[in-house]
């Protein structure tokens, strides 16, 4: 049965140990900030290599600059989600500008090959990667519920995309979105993130009401599957 989920951070407990366990979790999510900003930055460094664009390098390097300034130094959740987000912003600004809208897609793709390249989780099971999805959906506070969760095939469905609701708090601040909808980048980056784990993957878009959200599977390949591949 499907279990709704939404990311709690307050009842974690009373007391040291309440505080303790709240502070592992914030720094857990904190780090996930900052694994995300590291895919998306070497994914761009990636995409514009790859594209052999050195015409933009000049700009690429100006970008990175804003990106990198005054990093927290703490663990401190909420100001690495704010530089993650900011960094986003001027990343998808800077491949739009310079490269076209057309072009987003594949910037996603370059960033979910970093995530592919550095996570030492097995390939070929399908709930790692939606683990992952998981995770990021989380730190925006979305609802979501697992339909499916093992090795073979992985179902979940994100009822609510609270990424929707960050960026018009964002845009209400002053900061600049380029994107008409989050989904531009992030249908492309999730689905490179399951096939770059050998996996195969599909989705729907979904929305009633306020609620936009998607469904997303892992499965593994029929050839993988019959040969029981492993990491």
């Amino acid at each position: 049965m499907a279990h709704e989920t939404t990311n709690d951070r307050n009842g974690h407990g009373s007391g040291t140990a309440g505080g303790r366990e709240e502070d592992r979790l914030g720094h857990e999510r904190a780090a996930l900030w900052r694994r995300r900003l590291f895919e998306a930055e070497a994914g761009l460094t990636r995409f514009v290599a790859e594209l052999r664009s050195g015409a933009n390098l000049h700009a690429l390097v100006q970008v990175k600059e804003q990106i990198f300034a005054d990093l927290p130094t703490t663990q401190e959740e909420q100001e690495w989600k704010a530089v993650f987000f900011r960094g986003q912003a001027l990343m998808e600004r800077f491949v739009v500008r310079h490269f076209g809208l057309a072009h987003l897609a594949e910037w996603a793709r370059s960033n979910s090959a970093i995530y592919a390249s550095v996570d030492d989780r097995p390939k070929h099971d399908a709930a790692v990667p939606l683990q992952r999805l998981c995770a990021q959906a989380s730190l925006y506070d979305s609802t979501f519920a697992w339909v499916a969760e093992g090795p073979e095939h992985a179902t979940l469905e994100i009822h609510h995309c609270a990424i929707w609701d960050y960026r018009e708090r964002a845009r209400a601040r002053g900061v600049p979105i380029t994107l008409q909808a989050p989904c531009e980048y992030c249908v492309p980056a999730t689905e490179a993130m399951i096939t770059h784990k050998g996996l195969d993957a599909a989705f729907q878009l979904t929305a009633s009401g306020d609620d936009r959200g998607c469904v997303w599977t892992a499965s593994r390949p029929v050839a993988a599957a019959a040969s029981g591949a492993t990491p």
